[in-house]
């Protein structure tokens, strides 16, 4: 590894344990969230869910056999899997899995 990769690495993981304790640092045990925050924290999460999976599906209809039909297979077994035992790991394995195989049988 190059001087560049470590001085990278060292700065990139200053950067994200910074990010993580910073709420810790500002929001003490004395010193509540605002509900704005609190709010936030609620409503961002599948909001983002939501602009990924039109992200993914954005091809979709342009060539919905060699693309559209596994990537909609894909995303009904995520949402089957994660409504059946809320779990987002296994669900997005499972997705991933189910379209790489209509992938495989369909495109």
């Amino acid at each position: 590894m190059t001087v560049h990769t470590i001085l990278a690495i060292a700065v990139a993981a200053r950067e994200i344990l910074a990010m993580r304790a910073l709420p810790f640092l500002f929001f003490g045990k004395d010193r509540p969230m605002p509900q704005w925050l609190a709010r936030l924290g609620k409503t961002l999460p599948p909001a983002i869910m939501a602009v990924l999976v039109v992200y993914c599906l954005k091809d979709a209809v342009a060539e919905p056999v060699h693309t559209g039909i596994p990537q909609m297979i894909g995303v009904a077994i995520v949402a089957a899997s994660y409504l059946w035992k809320h779990k987002t790991l296994p669900s997005i394995v499972l997705g991933t899995a189910g379209y790489m195989i209509a992938l495989r049988l369909i495109g």
